[in-house]
């Protein structure tokens, strides 16, 4: 029994729906923080206890012999067809942190948080250990 004419559309579109994706996710590529440029900011602050909020973003926290909250993130859009929103900024006693990306994308980040040593640190509102 001969294809129906429905039949052979449905394939032909599923084809071509695969063509389509492989091509997206070759011209893509895969995005890696560790390749990325780190950028910096540092955040007067003069309070005793920082909460750091992370948005499941891996973040490193780490004590060091530093006067204000020193931030560098690496972040890799892996050349995405999306769109990317990142936010660094220190309101009262929250640092914000996130770097996500949307759409046809592929991002990866990286925070590193450097934060005075005697300052009490929380992650995403709960007590958390330091490295350093």
């Amino acid at each position: 029994m001969p294809p129906t004419r429905a039949r052979t559309t449905r394939r032909r579109t599923a084809a071509l729906t695969a063509l389509v994706a492989g091509l997206l996710l070759t011209t893509v590529g895969c995005a890696d923080a560790a390749k990325a440029e780190p950028r910096e900011k540092a955040f007067p602050f003069s309070g005793d206890r920082l909460n750091v909020r992370t948005h499941d973003n891996p973040t490193d926290l780490v004590a060091a012999d530093v006067e204000e909250v020193r931030v560098t993130l690496w972040f890799d859009d892996g050349a995405s067809l999306g769109s990317s929103e990142i936010t660094w900024e220190l309101r009262g006693d929250t640092l914000d942190l996130n770097a996500a990306c949307s759409g046809l994308a592929n991002c990866d980040t990286k925070f590193r948080v450097e934060v005075p040593r005697d300052l009490t640190v929380l992650r995403n509102g709960d007590p958390t250990a330091l490295k350093g």
